[in-house]
Order: structure tokens, then C-alpha cells, then sequence
């Protein structure tokens, strides 16, 4: 059944894991949108809840005795088949149910949807080009910072399409970005083939173009079969940036498009990867037909996206937070802190993510670490996501548990709280940590 007849008939939606990050954004979406909203999740607090706790949304412990008649059920994908509220749903023959990916592929479909793929930087970009839009017409988003914002009057959309378990073929976008293709997800992907054909098959869902990074050697690597421009600094990029000056305060460049003079854009951003989100996001203005000033007065206007570099002063301490959980994104935000504070000492807290990314990229992530003296590593114990946490309160799958993670440091204590440092944080925590010296 079309989605958006669903809609017009029955305004009681229930989401089984609400405060998962696209989860909470979405049920926000529709509270928004004047539908009745409620679902469930661990007691636990998650910082994706406060949102849902401003908007009075009902957040329930887990039990299938909160499956109702008539309810239209989205399904978090960290919960299998064999989940007890999965079960009542699917067995309740007057609810409609919905995998997360399925429900915002079929609820996009009235507008003008740009969706952003890619290992790193997804969040960002997606960010960047709703500022960026919003200049051009009004414009809704969902994003895996846990935001998510549409008004009955939105034209644009902009999305964040995560390549896990290959769920972004749900979506069918009229523009997509792929800001790279550095192999990811190493517990369902078998290896760099398999992790490039999922883009190749997220391609072929894309109706006008293609944005995609040139200077990946994976993505040149990639058979499209759609219209595609490659952005970059390089003469083989179709969107390309010369002239570029980075520094402490901010950047500016300007753009070819096809060879040819677009404009001169000066924005304040630090840090290359900036760079390229944004030259991505000027190369859909430019397919949108917006003006250059317009562009730049959007981008002008984004101030970044929760847990991606989000700065705070405490005292003469700076805290950076950042959700960098690959050795790629880490070494980009150790690079991006040094850009932007040259005068501080770096401190770092590392807490890995998942069992299995550490287990294939420790080599890597060891590479990436060494660059800074003094490093604070989260306990083992704690190298569960929140999908794990989930398999293993339910089903006690506790395999993670067991994994020991090495970087081939050796521990030493250090004292934390000192004058004039600047301190990274990678997902951080607060407890179970270990010094290492390195």
C-alpha cells in the first residue's frame, strides 16, 4: 500500500526503538506534521530522547502489550524479526508495518530529495546542504545527529542515506552525493567489492545526478550508469576548486564547473574535508540553477551538526566532540584541531565503536593515534553500539564482550585537567578509561 494513502487514514504511529537517531528525528517529523506519535526503547538515557521529551512524545519500556489496533508501526533496524514487540506487530493484522529505511523511502516521495552517501562526512553534508537549500526554497532534512525538521509547505529534502546493510537502495532521490567510498560496515561487507557494489546499486536509484568524489580511488572504481560530475581539486573533476587558501579562520576558493569560472566563494569553515562537503554541495546549487551568492549565503549559515566537531571552552580548556569512530575520520578531525587551535596541546579520549571495525582497522587506527603524545582509550568493555546493546540485552549475543583491543601502546597514568590543552573527544564516555602512552 502506498504510504501516502496510509497517511490520510491512520495518524497513530508507533516506533519500536525511538531513540535511535533517524528514529527520533522522524517521529519528531510527524509529531510536527500533527500526527499522533508514541514508541519505545531502553530506560537508559540517550541524548536523541530530549527532543522527543520537548514535543511530549510517549517513550515506553519495551513490551509487546504496547502494540495497539490500528497503529502503524516503524521498525528500528536494530531489531530483528524475533524482537517480542516485532512479533505483536507483525501478528496484529490492523497494523501496518515499516522498516525504518522502507517508511522514509515511500515518505520522501512527494518532494525534491537530495540524499547524501558516503563513509564519512554524510552528516555534515547533508547539514551543509539544507543550509544551503533553504536559501533556494524551503527545505525539510533528516540527519544522523539525531535532527530531523519538514513543515507542510517543504519543497527540498535532504537526506542522510547510510550504506549499512545496504539500506539506502530504499531511497530514490532526485540528486545524490557520494562524499567517498572507504570500506566500512566490515561485519556485513565482505570486502572492497562487495562495499562498491552497493554504491553502484545506490546509483542506479538516482533520477537527475550524481555528486561524487574524484580523488577516491575506490569511487573512480565504481561503474555508474547514471548522469555523474566528480567534484574535487584535480583537472579531472568536473566541479573543481583552485585557487584555495585555508587557514585558523576560514577558507575561500573558486569553483570551475565543467572547465569553466562559476564563482568565488569565501566561507568559514576550517578544515579540508569542509572543503570538499562544500564544494559538493555548491555542485547541487549549481544543477538547481542558484545563484552563486545565494550558495554562499547558505552555507555561510551552517553551524555544524551535533557530536561533528562541536566545540566548547571550559575555562582555558577546549573541548572538542566528535563522533569519529573510522581511522580515516580520526585522523581528520586530529588534523582539523591542529588547523584551527596551532597554539594548543592535543589531548585525545578514544572510545571505539564497534568490535569488529576495530578488530579490521587496528593497524589503521594505531597509524592515526600515534600522531598525538597523550590518548585516553576507552575500556573493551565498552566497544558495543547501540544496536549491540540492544542483541545483548535481548538475546544475550555477549561475543563483543570477549575482543581485546590493541594498538600496540603500553598504559600509563596521566593526569587530565591541565591549563591550555585542547581535548578530543571521540565518542565520548565517561568511565572505563585507560592512559596510554604512545
Amino acid at each position: 500500500m502506498v504510504l501516502m494513502e496510509i497517511m490520510t487514514r491512520n495518524s497513530m504511529y508507533y516506533f519500536i526503538g525511538i531513540k535511535g537517531t533517524g528514529m527520533a528525528s522522524l517521529a519528531c517529523m510527524l509529531k510536527d506534521l500533527g500526527n499522533e506519535v508514541s514508541g519505545s526503547d531502553l530506560d537508559k538515557h540517550f541524548f536523541t530522547e530530549d527532543v522527543l521529551r520537548q514535543r511530549s512524545i510517549p517513550i515506553l519500556s519495551f513490551d509487546p502489550a504496547n502494540i495497539h489496533d490500528g497503529m502503524n508501526v516503524i521498525i528500528g533496524n536494530a531489531f530483528l524479526e524475533d524482537f517480542p514487540e516485532v512479533i505483536a506487530a507483525r501478528n496484529n493484522p490492523t497494523c501496518i508495518c515499516h522498516r525504518y529505511h522502507e517508511f522514509v523511502g515511500e515518505f520522501l516521495s512527494p518532494y525534491h530529495t537530495i540524499a547524501v552517501a558516503g563513509s564519512h562526512g554524510k552528516t555534515t553534508t547533508t547539514g551543509m546542504a539544507a543550509s544551503m537549500l533553504q536559501e533556494v526554497g524551503e527545505t525539510g532534512y533528516l540527519i544522523g545527529d539525531g535532527t530531523g525538521h519538514i513543515t507542510k509547505t517543504s519543497k527540498y529534502f535532504c537526506l542522510e542515506a547510510d550504506e549499512f546493510r545496504r539500506h539506502f537502495l530504499a531511497y530514490h532521490p532526485d540528486y545524490a552525493i557520494i562524499t567517498n567510498v572507504d570500506i566500512d560496515h566490515v561485519d556485513y561487507f565482505r570486502d572492497e567489492a562487495d562495499y562498491r557494489s552497493a554504491y553502484e546499486q545506490f546509483s542506479c536509484n538516482v533520477k537527475k545526478a550524481l555528486i561524487i568524489f574524484g580523488e577516491d580511488s575506490q569511487a573512480r572504481m565504481l561503474k555508474l550508469s547514471c548522469p555523474h560530475y566528480w567534484y574535487g581539486l584535480e583537472e579531472s573533476d568536473d566541479i573543481q576548486a583552485v585557487n584555495v587558501q585555508e587557514n585558523k579562520d576560514g577558507m575561500q576558493f573558486d569553483v570551475l564547473f565543467e572547465k569553466k569560472y562559476f564563482a568565488h566563494f569565501n566561507l568559514p569553515f576550517v578544515g579540508h574535508h569542509l572543503l570538499l562537503n562544500s564544494l559538493a554541495v555548491i555542485g547541487i546549487g549549481i544543477l538547481e540553477n542558484a545563484s552563486a551568492d545565494s550558495i554562499e549565503k547558505g552555507l555561510s549559515s551552517f553551524h555544524g551538526t551535533k557530536r561533528r566537531f562541536a566545540v566548547e571552552q571550559k575555562g582555558e580548556n577546549i573541548f572538542v566532540d566528535d563522533y569519529a569512530h573510522h581511522p580515516t575520520e580520526v585522523g581528520v578531525t586530529i588534523d582539523t584541531a591542529r588547523l584551527r587551535f596551532p597554539e594548543r596541546k592535543l589531548v585525545a579520549v578514544f572510545k571505539p565503536h564497534r568490535a569488529s571495525r576495530v578488530r579490521y582497522f587496528a593497524d589503521d587506527f594505531a597509524k592515526r593515534l600515534k600522531q598525538i603524545k597523550s590518548i585516553c582509550v576507552i575500556s573493551p568493555a565498552l566497544m558495543i553500539s547501540r544496536t549491540e546493546q540492544i542483541l545483548i540485552l535481548h538475546t544475550c549475543r555477549n561475543e563483543y564482550l570477549d575482543l581485546l583491543f590493541c594498538l600496540r601502546m603500553r598504559q600509563e597514568q596521566r593526569c587530565l585537567l591541565k591549563k591550555n590543552r585542547l581535548y578530543f573527544y571521540s565518542c565520548p564516555a565517561r568511565i572505563f578509561m585507560v592512559w596510554l602512552n604512545l
